[in-house]
């Protein structure tokens, strides 16, 4: 009979194996690796007697580490090529990989990267902390995340950042109790100590928002840009004002875009309307489309995503008013137009995947990027679909 038990201690744990009467105990250093410091077999008279008889436990108790030395005897090679079949290097001969490969599958031999770490310098890691995955855009910039990581032979790293308010500081002091040559934070929302902010000696970091730090590099989509395209083109189309359904108020790009409509409206010396405020969802854009539609002034409704821009579309039609025949309706995120079958909103595309490849390039130290802070804003596109009409 095996009964195998574990007991924490401060610093250690310690791990006890009984097969049969024979007794095993191991202690397992506890931090951020788990090494090995001794086995020791005895009886269960020799527990008794607190003698310890100092000999090493078989391979079930602990298993012996496997050495490059063990692949290279087993493949018939040399250390060296060892190694240069964990880089790929295309020195190696393709058969020689293969049969080393075999080898360390059948020794189940893991490279150290940890040593390898300290030895370059790098950990070939890059952070990312982030509210939800599955935020609108969040998807396309893991995308962008992963394919340069993939071409600079990076991995990835992703942490959840929680709480309301959050700090940078607390995401960077997370961060760097991991292996990780720096970090990504994606500002959904405004950290409490952005202004004070100083990042970590030797983690480079990068924050995904419009907004310019002095010690951070910065990167986002143009969210000012995309309200003064918008609300160009429906002056352009010769609409008198542009109605706009804005956002919660902690959303940074949402107040972003909120600005751009205000200033590009006063630029041409119109008064902004008064906003309706809504939540994101489709259904405080139907609530938003109904109340605009008692206006009889509103002829355009700019939205600040595309969910409550379809949602307006539902608000207006359920008072009577044809889109685009009465108002006209502009969204943002061009995220919907393969969910929604029965017409194509006008609306802004973001390019999220090249958000993600700047900020991972520029800790990777990417040919093409220039050292140092620097501030990257990219511009969406305006997408034109059928629910804006011509009044010229």
């Amino acid at each position: 009979m095996a009964t195998l038990t574990f007991e924490r201690q401060k610093s250690f744990v310690e791990a006890r194996l009984s097969v049969n009467g024979r007794f095993w105990v191991v202690s397992v250093l506890r931090g951020r690796r788990w090494i090995y410091l001794k086995a020791f077999k005895m009886t269960a008279q020799d527990v008794t007697n607190g003698i310890v008889d100092i000999e090493r436990s078989p391979m079930d108790a602990v298993k012996k580490s496997v050495s490059v030395k063990d692949v290279a005897r087993l493949a018939g090679v040399s250390e060296q090529t060892v190694s240069r079949t964990v880089h790929d290097s295309p020195s190696v001969r393709p058969e020689t990989k293969e049969r080393v490969r075999a080898a360390m599958r059948e020794l189940g031999y893991r490279p150290n990267f940890a040593g390898r770490s300290l030895r370059r310098g790098k950990f070939k890691t890059v952070g990312v902390a982030m509210f939800n995955i599955t935020g609108t855009g969040n998807l396309d910039r893991m995308e962008g995340f992963a394919a340069a990581a993939d071409k600079h032979g990076y991995a990835i790293t992703l942490t959840k950042v929680n709480g309301h308010p959050y700090t940078l500081e607390s995401a960077s002091s997370r961060m760097s109790t991991l292996p990780v040559d720096g970090m990504v934070v994606i500002m959904n929302r405004m950290p409490a100590d952005f202004g004070t902010f100083e990042p970590l000696p030797g983690m480079q970091t990068v924050l995904v928002t419009m907004l310019e730090h002095p010690l951070c590099s910065t990167v986002d989509n143009d969210q000012f840009d995309c309200s003064r395209q918008v609300v160009e083109y429906l002056l352009g189309q010769g609409h008198k004002t542009v109605h706009f359904i804005s956002c919660p108020e902690r959303s940074l790009s949402g107040m972003q875009r909120e600005e751009g409509w205000r200033e590009t409206l006063r630029a041409h010396g119109i008064e902004p309307p008064r906003l309706v405020r809504g939540d994101w969802t489709a259904q405080s854009g139907y609530a938003a489309g109904q109340a605009l539609a008692d206006d009889p002034t509103c002829t355009a409704i700019y939205a600040s995503n595309d969910a409550m821009a379809y949602g307006c579309i539902r608000g207006l039609e359920s008072r009577g008013k044809r889109v685009p025949e009465d108002v006209s309706v502009v969204g943002v995120d061009d995220s919907l137009g393969e969910i929604v079958p029965d017409r194509r909103l006008t609306t802004v595309r973001f390019n999220n995947k090249r958000v993600g490849m700047w900020a991972v390039d520029k800790i990777a130290g990417a040919e093409g990027v220039a050292p140092g802070v620097e501030h990257m804003l990219i511009p969406g596109v305006l997408v034109k679909g059928d629910t804006v009409r011509d009044l010229r």
